[in-house]
């Protein structure tokens, strides 16, 4: 097959939101898409085998308002990925990504995760498998290195073994990982930044989208890397402080129309009256806003209200237009940006 080449531009990866475990979940990703309407939003990681053996629909649903969404797989056999990968295109998604980043000792336990960096061979084989399934993108999310191995040819053999299946993006977390003694927290953290060496494989391989993940939480930051690569990817700041999402999408794109902060927590209002109507716990929804509204006014009144086990037990959407307007009370204020 000769589908190898992404169909969309690549501005498609202009800005992404990173897959995140027991965070980006089909509740945050809504939200996300709310803060910034045109980023790519990515799942969580999904292994093989909880798609062969699990609750397909669980892992997989997702509101289409999601859209653009990329499903990311874990795993390391090409049949159960290319099984996984067509499963994700059946379910809708826009792409489907193979993770060669994770450094999670359960992980390596599997087999997959940062440790197939070690194997590109391996790699190559289960993306070529992957495209021979679907007709999206495939595309592979991994680090510069393993352990204390700076050398850029490593990163660079890994990458052009893979560019030979016809793979043309590649989401780089700028680290290495370290595979022994370091937890996932301190793999995001220790292993130096070398943006630099990013930049390295963007020269090498000229008709590659590359998209810088690692340390990115700043909007002049996000701005000035966009520009030197394909695309950036939050991770943790699109958590822990969201409002990033929406101040970076009207700084790459200033004319963009992003809805009010009031008319935010509306559509999570009604999101989140559905969703409990089908048994989703309030909490489930309410824990991705938490940050939303960092380093401003009323925030701790915010996060408490929406932290509060005893509001969130009554699973009353409405919490949610509650904590808003205590926030308006102190004096907040309309808030174009959406944060």
């Amino acid at each position: 097959m000769t589908h190898r080449f992404p169909d969309s531009p690549a501005s498609a990866w202009r800005l992404c939101v990173a897959p995140m475990i027991d965070v980006t979940d089909r509740h945050c990703r809504y939200f996300h898409r709310l803060l910034a309407p045109k980023a790519r939003l990515y799942t969580e990681m999904i292994t093989t085998g909880a798609l062969m053996h699990g609750n397909v629909a669980r892992h997989l649903d997702f509101d289409p308002a999601e859209e653009p969404v990329a499903l990311q797989l874990g795993g390391s056999e090409p049949e159960a990925l290319a099984a996984s990968a067509r499963l994700g295109q059946q379910w809708g998604y826009n792409e489907i990504n193979l993770n060669c980043g994770c450094p999670s000792e359960r992980v390596q336990k599997g087999a997959f995760g940062a440790c197939l960096m070690a194997e590109p061979a391996l790699v190559a084989d289960c993306v070529k498998a992957m495209q021979d399934a679907v007709g999206i993108p495939v595309t592979v999310k991994h680090r510069l290195g393993l352990d204390y191995d700076d050398s850029y040819g490593f990163v660079r053999d890994f990458v052009g073994k893979i560019h030979d299946t016809g793979c043309r993006v590649f989401i780089v977390h700028a680290r290495n990982a370290v595979l022994k003694g370091l937890s996932p927290k301190d793999n995001r953290e220790i292993p130096p930044l070398r943006y630099d060496v990013a930049l390295r494989l963007k020269q090498d391989f000229p008709d590659v989208i590359i998209v810088l993940n690692g340390g990115i939480s700043e909007t002049d930051q996000a701005v000035q890397l966009a520009g030197q690569f394909d695309g950036v990817m939050l991770g943790r700041a699109a958590w822990h402080t969201p409002g990033v999402l929406s101040e970076l999408s009207l700084a790459m794109e200033p004319g963009l129309s992003l809805p009010e902060p009031a008319q935010i927590v509306q559509a999570m209002t009604r999101y989140a009256a559905k969703e409990v109507a089908r048994g989703v716990p309030l909490r489930m929804i309410a824990r991705a806003m938490l940050g939303w509204m960092s380093g401003r006014s009323g925030a701790r009144q915010w996060r408490r209200t929406l932290s509060d086990p005893k509001l969130l037990n009554q699973n009353d959407a409405g919490l949610l237009e509650k904590a808003w307007a205590e926030l308006m009370l102190r004096g907040m204020g309309s808030d174009p940006a959406g944060v």
